[in-house]
């Protein structure tokens, strides 16, 4: 799907999931994707330091519209 970014399930939980965003390049964590319960909807939690191009970001949106179907 992502040139750069792999999307792996880390937790299914009864309703929601929980979603590590890697680094195919550097084999590394970038960040999770998890339902954030304030906003009623799931946001992307990025590990400190870590910089987006706007290709990445599009990428992850996209991931995350799939979650929401």
């Amino acid at each position: 799907m992502s040139k750069y970014l792999e999307f792996n399930a880390l937790e299914q939980k009864p309703k929601t999931e929980v979603v590590e965003v890697a680094s195919k390049l550097l084999n590394c964590r970038l960040g999770i994707i998890m339902w954030y319960g304030n906003w009623r909807q799931y946001a992307f939690f990025p590990e400190e330091g870590t910089i987006f191009n706007v290709e990445c970001l599009n990428d992850i949106s996209s991931f995350i519209k799939g979650l929401r179907k």
